[in-house]
């Protein structure tokens, strides 16, 4: 943690809405004229495409059929948070892009599936923004959480996960249900051992819950709407959070314990920046201070 460089990391995994609220942050950061160096978590993977569908592939022969993009074994964890180190120590570091698709290929110069190379960070930049799926994970060798001075968890209950990411597969790239069934099955493991414990170490967490049938995620034909929704927002540590405020200012909004608010789905996108835009704001002007004076 630093106050001359700090981190803010998002983290959820795949389909929980994590790019929903990384534009909100970038929107604040636009409104807030705050610079920030950004980070993709898929820039960390080990793998290219082409290979991780090699490793899929001699993975599926062998018991456990464990071996996923959550786990330890297919993401670069150290070179993580070696970059989160140096960010917080120097203000410095570096990242690649994993190029998704067509679009992308086009805007870096690199085929689908593949790297960039690596490439360093803007200099004086006010703070680090890393969005991904491990942004807090901590394991006996590595503890990229103690690094962030926010971390923040988007965590959707998993029947709703789990419809997002059937929707999007489905529909983005081509994948029947029982493809994406079977994926959601092989990453359960790494689910349960490297997402799910990050939520303990988040300091703020949205969840978001629907409230429509969502008993059979499966078969659902259409994802539940902000407005089918409502969203616990959960504080590790109340102290200093203007609860009045935040219930007068969203409607329909109420206590829940004495650390978390509920509040309409569709209201999110409005939580977000009344919540983080007084953190961001405070984060970029200390940094600025001590790195100016």
């Amino acid at each position: 943690m630093s106050q001359k460089h700090p981190i803010i990391s998002i983290t959820g995994s795949s389909g929980a809405g994590t790019s929903t609220v990384r534009d909100t942050f970038a929107q604040i950061f636009f409104r807030e004229k705050v610079s920030a160096a950004f980070i993709e978590g898929d820039a960390f993977h080990r793998f290219n495409r082409a290979e991780m569908k090699q490793k899929m592939a001699e993975a599926q022969s062998t018991e456990p059929r464990t071996f996923s993009h959550f786990g330890a074994e297919a993401n670069e964890f150290e070179l993580l948070e070696d970059v989160f180190k140096t960010y917080a120590e120097t203000g410095n570091g570096r990242t690649r892009t994993y190029v998704h698709d067509d679009e992308e290929a086009e805007l870096w110069g690199c085929p689908p599936g593949t790297f960039t190379d690596w490439r360093p960070f803007e200099d004086d930049t006010d703070l680090l923004f890393y969005e991904g799926l491990h942004g807090a994970v901590m394991t006996e060798s590595v503890n990229i959480a103690q690094h962030a001075d926010v971390k923040v968890g988007v965590v959707p209950v998993i029947n709703l996960e789990w419809i997002q990411k059937l929707h999007r597969d489905k529909a983005k790239r081509g994948y029947s249900t029982e493809a994406v069934t079977d994926t959601i099955l092989r990453r359960m493991h790494d689910y349960v051992h490297y997402i799910c414990p990050q939520f303990a170490l988040t300091d703020i967490n949205f969840q978001r819950v629907p409230i429509v049938d969502t008993s059979n995620p499966f078969i659902a034909r259409w994802i539940p709407t902000p407005d089918e929704s409502m969203v616990v927002i959960r504080f590790a540590n109340p102290r200093g959070i203007d609860f009045p405020y935040l219930l007068s200012m969203i409607h329909d909004s109420f206590m829940s314990r004495p650390n978390s608010i509920v509040i309409p789905g569709g209201k999110m996108a409005l939580a977000l920046q009344l919540i983080l835009t007084p953190i961001i704001w405070k984060l970029a002007s200390e940094s600025r201070r001590l790195r100016h004076n």
